[in-house]
């Protein structure tokens, strides 16, 4: 059976631990740094928080991404992802779908609750 060792996915779940800085709600789901900071961005919060990698209930590694509060909306639409950024280094580190969609109106606030990324154990 293929094992990896805990540090290999720590690498890797770390970048979002110690680089995220910025979490965009987007109309789509981006691809770039540029789509998901900007073209398809609706709203931002600087104050991002993710949590050092702990166990996967399922197997594997996860950070969990606390609770957003102070969301601000600057164009109105309807957001169905997420963006996490690295605006220093101008990255996009990692995308998905809210858990439901949301419309936004420019100059209001969002929030979004917790939520988790993982790397799953290898099969």
């Amino acid at each position: 059976m293929p094992t990896l060792n805990n540090r290999v996915f720590d690498n890797g779940l770390t970048v979002l631990d110690t680089e995220a800085n910025k979490i965009t709600i987007t109309s789509q789901e981006a691809a770039t740094y540029a789509e998901g900071n900007a073209t398809f961005a609706l709203g931002s919060s600087t104050s991002l928080s993710i949590a050092a990698p702990s166990d996967r209930s399922a197997g594997g590694r996860e950070v969990v991404v606390a609770e957003v509060t102070d969301g601000s909306v600057a164009v109105g639409g309807t957001a169905t992802h997420y963006a996490i950024l690295d605006t220093v280094n101008s990255r996009l580190l990692a995308t998905g779908s809210l858990s439901a969609s949301q419309a936004v109106s420019a100059g209001n606030t969002f929030t979004l609750g917790s939520f988790t990324i993982g790397i799953p154990d290898p099969a």
